[in-house]
């Protein structure tokens, strides 16, 4: 195979040669030479250079992260590992901007709370936050954030959207109380601030409850420069009104992720539909649904292809992330909460998926941007 790339190389290498100005004639255009290098033609050139052709048709498309540009609509990763240390990444968190403004934060996890302040992020010009669900690697920075606008002037509200809770995980109201309430929070130091008492503003948060194959816009956000913030409830077909509207519009949906309450975000925003899979196995067909015709669809590549037991009951490996991508005909994949056992598997990764999904595919790193 290496000889025909080779022998296909040769075969259609050109260098182009401006021809000599004192040729030209008055008023005509400079034309070019196409001459050829090799001497090899015939049928053998023909079967290379076709051999090529069919190659590079086959080859998977990449996409690729750069710095934000503070216009339009960007995703950032502000953290692209999971729960291990030892991956040297911060765990998941994504920042949507528009314009320069950042407006919602999904899930954050730790380390990422630092990687919200090198992008150059402010708590107060938050949205909302969503949570996928309440693992450590996607809520451990979450108290860091709030702490954080304390030096900031917020004066709206922030509403806080995530799952609901069984006997292992809380609410996500519960979540937040445990954290801030008055009387029992780890950090009721700070109830002042998120009670919207003087000088600071309403934690208002929300559990998200859905049937099990139920698509729903859970919050829209009011024209700029509105400073009031409430949940709106509706089927997704109501998204094509909401639509022609700047504001953002965020639709929910139920995925499994073991035992684990767990929830997959839509974001639409300024003409662009970014869709967060969370952690979870891909297993029930809603994020099909979700993420249907998406600009970006984030997937969680926390497992290789082969991965069984436990892990594979949690996560998605590399087939079923190929197969939802197409199946929802989304325009771009990013691979992200990368582990340790995922990491290192990046061609048999994209590899796969190629098989399933035609479009571009980028594995992000901490603080890359989407667009």
């Amino acid at each position: 195979m290496r000889q025909l790339v080779l022998l296909a190389t040769r075969c259609i290498s050109f260098d182009l040669t401006p021809m000599s100005r004192s040729r030209m004639r008055p008023g005509r255009a400079a034309r070019s030479r196409a001459t050829s290098h090799n001497t090899t033609s015939g049928p053998d050139c023909r079967y290379a250079a076709a051999f090529l052709v069919g190659a590079l048709a086959l080859m998977p498309l990449t996409a690729s992260a750069a710095s934000c540009t503070r216009k339009g609509v960007e995703l950032q990763v502000l953290g692209s590992g999971g729960p291990e240390l030892e991956d040297k990444r911060a765990s998941t968190s994504y920042l949507v901007w528009q314009d320069g403004r950042p407006r919602v934060v999904v899930d954050s996890g730790g380390g990422s709370a630092l990687q919200f302040g090198r992008a150059g992020a402010h708590v107060s010009q938050l949205d909302a936050i969503f949570f996928t669900h309440l693992h450590v690697d996607h809520t451990a920075d979450f108290a860091a954030l709030i702490k954080s606008s304390y030096f900031e002037d917020r004066n709206r509200p922030l509403p806080v959207y995530g799952p609901i809770g069984n006997d292992y995980f809380p609410t996500t109201t519960e979540f937040v109380a445990d954290l801030f309430d008055r009387r029992h929070g780890a950090y009721r130091y700070l109830a002042d601030l998120v009670s919207g008492g003087e000088g600071g503003y309403q934690l208002v948060a929300h559990d998200v409850t859905l049937q099990e194959h139920e698509v729903r816009v859970i919050y829209r956000s009011p024209p700029l420069g509105i400073p009031s913030l409430a949940p709106a409830g509706g089927s997704l077909a109501d998204r094509s009104v909401a639509a022609r509207s700047p504001d953002t519009v965020v639709s929910a949906t139920k995925v499994i992720h073991g035992g684990v309450p767990a929830l997959a975000w839509r974001v639409e925003l300024g003409g662009k539909v970014i869709v967060f899979s969370g952690d979870t196995n891909g297993d029930n067909g809603n994020l099909e649904l979700l993420a249907k015709d998406a600009d970006v669809f984030v997937a969680h590549n926390a497992i290789p292809e082969g991965e069984t037991g436990a892990a594979r009951q949690l996560h998605m490996p590399p087939s079923v992330i190929g197969r939802i991508a197409a199946a929802a005909k989304v325009k771009s994949l990013v691979l992200s909460h990368r582990m340790l056992r995922s990491l290192g598997h990046e061609s048999q990764t994209r590899a796969t998926i190629a098989t399933l999904y035609p479009g571009p595919v980028a594995f992000a790193d901490d603080l890359d941007c989407f667009r």
